[in-house]
């Protein structure tokens, strides 16, 4: 079991952002997420983060899967990534300063625009794959991309 959840919430054709304050990836766009705690699963600890971080409770995931890595040691190491959609009518202005750092939503095509150097580094790769239908996916990073099955 990997330590960390990194989650995106997804409403109409944005999604709800953060830009770090803290490392890893200070400065960087991503989803909102966290480590994993004692006794739960990853299911349950993706949730609980995206409560603490955003207070909006999200039902059951849409997609989810997980990224993995060798480290530089040669160890697998890796996270898991999750796509939950909330109800279009859902109100939560942003920009929004939170303690992990600034929430805003962004449109799906601004994330992934292939110019676009402020987002985590996988993201463009696994999350148009979360985004495309329902499921668990499995990705793997290796030499600078990412692989799906």
């Amino acid at each position: 079991m990997f330590k960390y959840t990194v989650c995106f919430v997804k409403k109409d054709n944005e999604i709800l952002m953060l830009n770090r304050e803290k490392a890893p990836i200070m400065g960087v766009w991503n989803g909102v997420g966290g480590k994993i705690e004692n006794g739960e699963t990853p299911d349950i600890g993706a949730r609980r983060e995206v409560f603490e971080e955003t207070d909006i409770e999200v039902e059951p995931f849409f997609s989810k899967g997980t990224v993995t890595w060798e480290t530089s040691e040669g160890e697998l190491d890796g996270i898991y990534v999750y796509l939950y959609e909330v109800d279009a009518d859902l109100i939560y202005e942003t920009p929004k300063k939170t303690r992990e750092g600034i929430l805003e939503w962004k449109s799906i095509e601004w994330i992934l625009h292939p110019e676009n150097l402020g987002i985590a580094e996988m993201v463009a790769q696994y999350l148009p794959v979360l985004l495309k239908k329902e499921g668990n996916y499995t990705f793997t990073y290796k030499n600078g991309q990412t692989y799906h099955s």
